[in-house]
């Protein structure tokens, strides 16, 4: 899909979706492209096929390359996956082209960190300037990391609460799912934070004094969600390896337990089966009360071998 906006001139907020071809000042947005589309627009505005594709491939890297005067940044941005009903946070490559006269996103799915530029949400934005709109959608990536990360915080203190009371598989399998999305987006943020420091330092664009404060704003606020992604991915992987030391020791305590009242048991069961070989005269055969006799002295025997190992803690 592809659509086409432009800022209106009484405001700096306000973008409106035109239609025809881009012009000088506009935003391009693509969104799962067709082969067609990206080919028309290569030669429209003469940008390489292969920056309009880099996006479109979920294994890119972020990085920045420039030719001809356009350049290309790639990013990767969170994404909420669902896959057989299991919600899971994974990040996305998101394209950014910046060309002579226009800004071209290329994403391979609806990226709701854009959508929050259409909605107005994003202060003194407009498509004119092409250098702010690049390090606005910066900031708002690695805003929309920190949000994505608190809820991450949130669900591992319910877990946690949750794992107190009873350990169940369906939680250990959600901390497994919270594991996986903190290590995507710890590589992704380091990945980001690597594209930053480079516009940073060669200056791949025309930056005023204002953009460059704010890129410093951005790689402030990437390093924030980078650390918080690390801590929580520290405190995931101490609660896992916790919850797995207290069911393993939960499981030698149950076979520890069940161990004793088969040691128990047997001692009756032992008893019992040399009366029954009939082979020898064994004591109290034949006396009276035989069976009530031997039946106790096997209760006794056995009580005091469990009141020796509970003393002992056995169990």
């Amino acid at each position: 899909m592809m659509q086409v906006y432009r800022t209106r001139k009484d405001t700096d907020t306000t973008v409106t979706e035109i239609t025809g071809t881009a012009g000088t000042d506009c935003w391009l947005r693509l969104t799962t492209p067709t082969e067609a589309e990206l080919t028309q627009i290569a030669e429209t505005h003469c940008i390489p096929l292969d920056f309009l594709k880099a996006a479109l491939d979920e294994e890119e890297r972020p990085r920045i390359d420039s030719e001809d005067n356009v350049v290309l940044i790639v990013l990767d941005v969170p994404m909420v996956t669902e896959y057989e009903e299991i919600s899971t946070l994974t990040t996305l490559p998101l394209g950014i082209i910046i060309a002579e006269n226009l800004i071209v996103t290329v994403c391979s799915r609806q990226t709701p960190i854009l959508d929050d530029f259409l909605a107005g949400k994003v202060r003194h934005f407009t498509t004119a300037k092409k250098t702010r709109f690049l390090f606005q959608i910066f900031y708002r990536n690695a805003s929309s990391y920190l949000q994505h990360l608190r809820q991450i915080e949130r669900s591992i203190s319910r877990i946690e609460v949750e794992l107190h009371r009873s350990m169940k598989n369906e939680e250990l399998f959600q901390m497994m799912e919270m594991e996986k999305s903190l290590i995507y987006f710890s590589t992704s943020l380091k990945s980001n934070e690597a594209v930053l420091e480079r516009i940073l330092r060669t200056k791949p664009l025309k930056m005023y004094d204002d953009d460059a404060e704010f890129l410093e704003d951005v790689i402030i606020e990437n390093k924030q969600a980078m650390e918080m992604s690390q801590i929580y991915l520290h405190i995931l992987n101490g609660m896992t390896q916790a919850f797995a030391t207290i069911i393993s020791n939960n499981l030698s305590v149950v076979m520890k337990f069940l161990a004793s009242i088969t040691i128990i048991i047997a001692i009756p069961t032992m008893i019992a089966s040399f009366y029954g070989m009939n082979v020898a005269d064994l004591p109290l055969k034949d006396a009276p009360l035989a069976f009530e006799t031997i039946f106790m002295f096997s209760v006794m025997i056995s009580v005091l071998l469990g009141l020796f190992m509970w003393r002992k803690k056995f169990f």
